[in-house]
């Protein structure tokens, strides 16, 4: 929405009067971010698709170079990085790239670059058996706990879901898809579960935009939305339970072959 000459009951300074300084420092700080974006995805793309290997050793004063950024773009990227478990900085070494199983692998720029890249059907994999042990549980819980209003709204959707998929507007579905199993996370009541929004989102994001879902919703999967819906809404957590598993079943059949000769990450466990 365009900035008008009032904004929440206070005048603002029309165009005219705006201070040149105030404009200056925006248009910076616009600039500065999106340096650091471009900066942070350059980096992180190029480490989870495996082009900057485990042990490769980079410096600040070459990514400097390379990215033509300064070095504070290039230690607020790297900061990033090292929230994500993908880099560790070295004392008089550099700024080294960690193993696969150091990364975090629910953030979802980490679940983005990897779906992007050669690991996709491993990415693939994990996602949906994740899902596959969370969804239905939450399907059922939701039954118990979810509030009225989510109920309706849940309904709504999936019969929303079905006309969309119907008719072949697979963007309205993504966007249908996404906040149906949103809702039915957050129904759950269980806020860990809620806190895997991001990375459904993320894999259904993914699955469309590289070609994954299929043209027409297959039907059966619009009905299996609905029977969850409205199982949820009729508090019959069972059914609910028992058709959101069917969802994660045909996912996992659907998309199996993209990860056959995928890779698994085992993570080390510690000794105590």
């Amino acid at each position: 929405m365009m900035p008008g000459n009032h904004h929440g009951g206070r005048k603002t300074l029309p165009h005219t009067e705006t201070c040149p300084g105030s404009r200056r420092a925006t248009m910076l700080t616009s600039m500065s971010t999106s340096l650091h974006h471009r900066a942070v995805e350059h980096l992180g793309t190029r480490i989870v698709g495996g082009a900057l290997p485990t042990g490769h050793v980079m410096l600040a004063e070459h990514l400097e170079d390379e990215l033509n950024v300064s070095r504070s773009v290039v230690r607020e990227a790297v900061r990033v990085l090292q929230s994500l478990g993908l880099v560790e900085t070295i004392k008089r070494v550099g700024i080294r790239v960690l193993p696969a199983h150091r990364w975090n692998p629910f953030d979802p720029l980490v679940i983005r670059w990897r779906l992007a890249g050669e690991g996709r059907g491993a990415q693939l994999r994990s996602l949906a058996e994740l899902r596959s042990a969370v969804e239905p549980v939450a399907a059922e819980l939701a039954a118990g706990n979810a509030p009225e209003s989510l109920r309706r709204e849940l309904v709504g959707i999936s019969l929303a879901m079905k006309e969309a998929g119907d008719a072949g507007d697979m963007a309205r579905f993504l966007d249908l898809d996404i906040r149906f199993h949103a809702l039915v996370l957050s129904g759950s009541g269980n806020e860990m579960f809620a806190n895997l929004i991001g990375q459904v989102t993320e894999t259904l994001t993914g699955r469309t935009v590289h070609g994954l879902m299929p043209e027409h919703p297959q039907k059966q999967a619009l009905q299996w939305h609905m029977d969850v819906a409205h199982a949820i809404d009729a508090g019959d957590g069972s059914v609910a339970r028992d058709a959101a598993a069917k969802i994660m079943r045909q996912t996992i059949a659907e998309l199996a072959p993209s990860w056959d000769d995928q890779p698994r990450v085992f993570v080390p466990v510690s000794k105590s």
